[in-house]
Formats: structure tokens, C-alpha cells, sequence
């Protein structure tokens, strides 16, 4: 069983910026294409960003295509979601999924970790 943390979430005004962070609980981040995935409160969880396991490929949710960052460092075994230029409604849990395959479908990803609260000021 791969236990997955989630960490970096945090408040922030309007217009800032914080990086999420995601690790498995072994060295295993190089098996697995990665996931983000965010809800918000009254809402269903939503797809933000994907990044297949060998990191050539990424894919983003068009609210958050251009201001978000996807990106992977195997040797350190840590996922990243680089979020800049924050908006309110980008208040939510963030959750990091890990999988065989980089999917926008929650369902295809087999871990996931515990979920970090960002909030955006307004």
C-alpha cells in the first residue's frame, strides 16, 4: 500500500502564489503517472493537472492552464503544483493522485493522499 502526503497548501491573497508538494510514502513516484485533483466546498472534486510517470507529458484544466505548473522530480520522490496568479475561486482541498496512466479521470489513479487546504483571499 503507497501512502501519498500532500503538502504546501496555506492561505494567500488574491494574485499570489504557492507550490503544493506530493510524495509517496517509498521511492516508488517513478512507477506512477501523477494527478491533482481539487474540491471545493458544496462542490464535486474536479480535475486540475496531470503529468505522465516520465514527465514528457502534461495536461491542465483550462481554468487553471497558464497560471498552474505540473512537474516531477523523481530522485527527490516529490511532486509539485506550482500555482501562481491565485484567484478566489481556486479555494478548495487539493489532492494528489498517483496511477498507471496520466488521465483527467479520477477514477484511473489508485492513491491518493489526504488533501491540503488552499484558500484564496479576496
Amino acid at each position: 500500500q503507497v501512502h501519498v502526503l500532500e503538502s504546501g497548501g496555506g492561505l494567500v491573497q488574491t494574485g499570489g502564489s504557492l507550490t503544493l508538494s506530493c510524495a509517496p510514502s517509498e521511492r516508488t513516484l517513478n512507477r506512477f503517472a501523477m494527478g491533482w485533483f481539487r474540491q471545493a466546498p458544496g462542490k464535486e472534486r474536479e480535475f486540475v493537472a496531470t503529468i505522465s510517470r516520465t514527465g514528457e507529458n502534461t495536461y491542465y484544466a483550462e481554468p487553471v492552464r497558464g497560471r498552474f505548473t505540473i512537474s516531477r522530480d523523481d530522485a527527490k520522490n516529490t511532486g509539485y503544483l506550482q500555482m501562481n496568479s491565485l484567484k478566489f475561486e481556486d479555494t478548495a482541498v487539493y489532492y494528489c493522485a498517483l496511477g498507471p496512466q496520466w488521465t483527467i479521470l479520477p477514477r484511473k489513479y489508485e492513491y491518493w493522499g489526504q488533501g491540503t487546504q488552499v484558500t484564496v483571499s479576496s
